[in-house]
């Protein structure tokens, strides 16, 4: 490698310290990137493609350091500014004054591209580290103590966050996925106080109830058994408890505040993308085009740069949506074999020798299946984004960013069916496809189906969402941190002795960044990944967990300081990328506001007893036809909400007594007691039910329409002043081919 007169080359070779090969150094430079090499996996074939590689890089314009320090190789390289500056010109970085130096964020990300694209030999960066040419790129992180005293410090829970310096330390990317989350959070304060008061209020019924004040009073209402294996008839007061239970978060609130949610999650979106217009306008990005300066940064890099164009393939498309459908109909298998866990731990629990087990079966398995449902979540989201990434490079996307937007919806559709299948079942499918006593649906002949819990399917669903939902909070937050952190002591542990630093400061400062974790393109697409499953628990379901939003608020306050935290301390510096979006994530932000809409519109329809409580106000109940009487509306709900069933019909797995003689119990359902089919009220109320969810959907998604509609997603302020901007340079254009006209 050929130097400049202003650098030198020093070689050291001491006892102590390994032989250092130290090559165009300069006291006072700064590195924009370290390449590391294991010089253990390094024969002379792969030294030669290195120093090929490295003299190609020097040919271009870069400062290059290389040092050896324990069998690893140390290479840093810096741009030349006469290298920078074609870029910067083409670019035209707003970021920068004319003829001002880039700011590193745009140096980094220039200098990125150009060792991603540099090919010496038919062979890239990405090739030769697949080889094991080389270990390792990565950015250095600044001395920036702004950040660490200001930002990813736990007493800063409370505190704005300083949006602009994440920005000039990280780039837009990042800055936009805080400034975001910092927006949902603030956001999930409305929603977090209208789902407590919801829940509270329940309390205020808790013992006024007239539906609880029934079931704990039916001492004589004898239950036909829930289970084959636990044939014992049972007594309706026996679930006084969970009756009270269940009407903390199923009563009258719960479809107003439904359809409060649907509101606010087109508020949030409508305010976030003014919030997002204003920081990008602010930024000097508001009209930024990604594919311009992607072109740009190509064809400075290969003057020679052959325009790849978007391709579209029928076969090719129809064979990704054939695998798609495939891979979801796998994922909604998953969803039935915890239906055939349930079934087996009943059989299990109610042979063990836990009495706790066999009184509580119910619940037992509900809870049980719950963490059998996370753990499968865990293992499938793994296989999920293997199967993703394979699918977009059969794709075949024309750069990154489209790649990463098609990996976005491909990973998210099979996350979405991997965390929501088990409670679209037990919302909808739960106890209702089951048959009726006597004559059972069964598995395999066999076991009986599971039911619903005997205080309603809404226990079951509640119980499942407070469980995957704060596991996967509490766990997820705690892995997130906690990795990384073991990793970098770990690290700290095993470092190189400090003796071998003293020689070259540079290194001691390489050494700290190498022994931080590994990042990749797709960390910060993990984050948004983890946030809008988040998010899609705090919507979709919440008619059945009205303390969702509560439980996302107080993560989120953790999230943004345990990533804050991450990023600056425990990570390898991110490579920062320009944007003025968060790109398809919004796309699927909307997505999941209509599912919200349809989904707490059916739980509040067919999970939940307000239909049938409303339907048995107005029509069957003693307030019905304009009756007007002292007595409470729902006196006799409960036993006009139980079908009858004539022990005598029990064609086999007849029960053992446990009461006196039984000759009928009941069961949750609509049916005739003579032939066990549908009554006529069974099927007015399934005509209510549809009738409500349509009704529901309308009035939900026209104020979701209205509010979109009134709240514009571009500030006036920023229209202006982009019109004026606009204006102006027109005016200029107009008054320099006046005097070009002149002349």
């Amino acid at each position: 490698m050929q130097g400049t007169e202003d650098e030198i080359q020093i070689v050291l070779e001491t006892d102590s310290f390994p032989l250092m090969e130290l090559r165009h150094f300069q006291a006072t430079e700064t590195w924009d990137f370290v390449l590391v090499s294991d010089l253990q996996k390094t024969n002379p074939n792969r030294a030669h493609r290195r120093q090929r590689f490295l003299a190609e890089l020097e040919k271009m314009g870069f400062t290059i350091k290389e040092v050896e320090d324990r069998r690893k190789l140390f290479c840093g390289i810096r741009a030349h500014s006469s290298l920078l500056s074609q870029y910067m010109e083409l670019l035209k970085d707003t970021s920068c004054s004319p003829g001002a130096l880039p700011t590193t964020t745009t140096r980094i990300r220039i200098v990125n591209f150009i060792i991603r694209k540099k090919e010496v030999d038919g062979e890239n960066f990405d090739d030769l580290r697949k080889d094991h040419v080389f270990e390792a790129k990565f950015a250095l992180h600044e001395r920036e103590e702004f950040l660490q005293n200001n930002w990813a410090q736990w007493r800063d829970i409370f505190q704005k966050q300083p949006i602009n310096n994440i920005r000039d330390y990280f780039g837009e990317k990042v800055a936009l996925y805080f400034a975001w989350l910092g927006w949902y959070t603030v956001m999930l304060v409305p929603a977090a106080v209208a789902g407590l008061l919801v829940f509270l209020s329940g309390f205020s019924l808790f013992h006024a109830s007239q539906i609880s004040k029934e079931i704990c009073e039916a001492n004589e209402t004898i239950m036909c058994p829930l289970q084959d294996h636990q044939r014992k008839y049972w007594r309706l007061s026996e679930t006084c408890t969970f009756a009270k239970l269940t009407h903390l978060f199923d009563n009258e609130g719960t479809v107003f505040f439904a359809i409060f949610m649907a509101l606010w999650a087109t508020v949030f979106l409508e305010f976030w993308k003014r919030a997002r217009a204003q920081t990008a306008f602010g930024w000097n990005l508001y009209g930024w085009d990604e594919d311009q300066e992607e072109l740009a940064m190509e064809l400075i890099n290969n003057p020679t740069y052959q325009l790849r164009k978007h391709q579209h393939s029928y076969l090719r498309s129809g064979a990704i949506l054939l695998f798609s459908l495939v891979m979801i109909c796998l994922l909604i298998g998953m969803a039935h074999v915890l239906v055939l866990y349930r079934v087996m731990a009943t059989f299990l629990f109610s042979h063990s020798a836990l009495p706790f087990l066999e009184r509580q079966l119910t619940t037992a398995v509900v809870v049980t299946g719950a963490l059998v449902h996370y753990m499968i979540i865990v293992v499938m989201t793994k296989v999920n984004r293997k199967v993703a990434l394979k699918l977009c490079d059969f794709e075949k996307p024309r750069t990154f960013p489209e790649r990463e937007s098609n990996f976005t919806v491909k990973f998210f559709t099979f996350q979405f069916f991997t965390h929501f299948s088990s409670l679209i079942y037990t919302a909808f499918f739960l106890g209702r496809i089951n048959g009726h006593p006597g004559n059972q649906v069964r598995i395999g002949g066999q076991w009986r189906l599971e039911e619903c819990h005997p205080s309603g399917c809404m226990m079951d669903l509640f119980v499942q969402m407070a469980i995957i939902m704060g596991l996967k909070q509490t766990l997820s937050n705690c892995v997130e941190y906690l990795s990384p952190w073991l990793t970098y002591r770990i690290g700290k542990l095993t470092e190189w002795p400090q003796g071998s630093r003293l020689h070259d400061p540079s290194l001691e400062e390489w050494l700290k960044n190498y022994s931080l974790n590994e990042v990749n393109v797709f960390s910060l697409f993990e984050e948004f990944m983890e946030m809008m499953i988040q998010y899609g628990f705090t919507t979709i379901f919440v008619a059945a967990f009205p303390l969702a939003p509560l439980l996302a608020f107080f993560s989120n306050l953790i999230e943004i300081r345990l990533d804050a935290i991450k990023m600056v301390k425990l990570q390898r510096r991110l490579v920062p990328r320009k944007t003025n979006d968060i790109g398809t994530w919004l796309q699927v932000l909307e997505a999941i506001g209509v599912l919200a809409v349809i989904a707490n519109g059916m739980v509040i329809a067919f999970t939940s007893e307000f239909i049938p409580r409303l339907m048995y106000k107005y029509h069957y109940g003693p307030c019905s036809r304009g009756r007007n009487i002292t007595a409470d509306c729902l006196t006799g709900y409960v036993n006009h909400s139980l079908s009858v069933f004539h022990t005598k019909d029990y064609k086999d797995q007849f029960p053992s007594q446990g009461i006196e003689s039984v000759t009928e119990c009941r069961y949750r359902d609509y049916r005739n007691g003579t032939d066990y089919n549908y009554s006529n009220e069974f099927w007015f109320l399934l005509a209510s039910r549809l009738a409500f969810v349509i009704l529901f959907e309308h009035v939900a998604l026209c104020g979701k329409l209205i509010a979109a509609w009134f709240v514009p997603d571009v500030p006036q302020s920023v229209k202006n002043k982009d019109l004026e901007e606009k204006y102006e340079a027109l005016r200029k254009k107009l008054c320099l081919s006046s005097r070009v006209t002149d002349v």
